[in-house]
């Protein structure tokens, strides 16, 4: 009887897990069917796309906007023609997804945003493995060469995700390291040292090393025979000489002196416009007299000047016949009136 109950309880769960099971199946089609129109889109890529797998989100900065639909080869896809080698374009991996128009809202044309830099890449979700297809504008994206064949859906340009490029930036120093050329860089280390022991066993360097030692010794010996002590003491006594100068009366009377006549010399300065003011008035008054001195001068001149033509020509007259003067004729009448 037990058993039997056991039996029913096991029987209940399944039914009741596989009735979850079909309603959330139910609401997942549901919700597939209210996603409306999907647009498919696909793009290319060189490097290895482990950890992507059909389902992957597609996001557009972190917004999930649709879901990866395939994942496959481009040889696989896109037919080789008859003697066409199997160059680089059909080495690439083809990855098919669809988004949602009504998570992006208004946008341009595929064309203008492609334009504009759109560009897709591989991301992952930290350390657990697990990529996704990010979708973004990158700053100075690559030209964008179309393959040699007619795409299937409209292509969206990739770029290189932050693992391949610090892939490739590891492989492109690698390169540089393996080119440096270390056995001779070693080998031309190894004669510098030689030459630099020899310099300074039994060369110039030696030679200058030998001098500078006894040119010390040299100045040894004269700090040793000579009067040092005296020389530090004069030394001292000048010290002190200069700082009891410093401190004595006579310069402090000095700087005090000094400070006064500054103080003089500053009262000076201020009275000095006015002072030069009166200077120009006066000056400005003696040339106005001088001009009115000429002006009542120039007449006094002037009858000067004729009274000492008279005279000129009277001394003349009296030269040339004295007794005229003493026993001249009258006056005529014009000149008696």
């Amino acid at each position: 009887m037990v058993a039997g109950r056991a039996l029913y309880v096991r029987v209940g769960v399944l039914v009741m897990a596989g009735l979850a099971l079909a309603f959330g199946f139910v609401i997942f089609l549901a919700g597939t069917a209210r996603q409306g129109p999907q647009t498919l889109l696909e793009t290319y890529t060189r490097e290895s796309v482990q950890g992507l797998d059909v389902g992957a989100a597609v996001r557009y900065r972190g917004v999930s906007i649709g879901r990866v639909t395939e994942i496959g080869l481009a040889s696989a896809q896109y037919r080789r023609a008859e003697g066409r080698p199997f160059d680089e374009a059909f080495q690439l991996v083809v990855v098919r997804f669809a988004i949602d128009p009504s998570a992006l809202g208004m946008t341009p044309s595929l064309d203008e945003v492609i334009r504009l830099g759109l560009r897709a890449r591989i991301s992952g979700q930290g350390i657990t493995g697990v990529n996704y297809m990010e979708l973004d504008f990158a700053r100075n994206p690559p030209p964008f060469e179309p393959p040699p064949w007619t795409p299937r859906q409209p292509i969206v340009p990739s770029i290189p995700s932050t693992v391949a490029q610090a892939r490739e930036a590891a492989e492109v120093l690698i390169a540089r390291l393996t080119e440096v050329p270390i056995e001779q860089m070693s080998t031309d280390i190894a004669m510098l040292l030689r030459n630099i022991r020899a310099q300074s066993e039994d060369g110039d360097v030696a030679a200058t090393l030998r001098d500078m030692a006894a040119s010390m010794q040299l100045v040894r010996r004269g700090l040793e025979q000579g009067d040092i002590a005296g020389t530090l003491g004069q030394f001292r006594d000048a010290a002190a000489d200069l700082r009891a100068l410093i401190s004595g009366p006579e310069l402090r009377g000095a700087v005090q002196n000094i400070s006064a006549t500054a103080v003089e010399l500053r009262r000076t300065a201020q009275r000095l416009p006015g002072a030069v003011d009166g200077f120009e008035r006066t000056m400005r008054t003696a040339r106005e007299t001088t001009v009115d001195v000429q002006a009542e001068l120039l007449p006094i001149l002037i009858d000067l000047r004729a009274t000492t033509a008279a005279l000129r020509a009277t001394a003349e007259q009296l030269r040339a016949s004295p007794s005229q003067a003493l026993f001249g004729a009258p006056p005529t009448p014009d000149r008696r009136r």
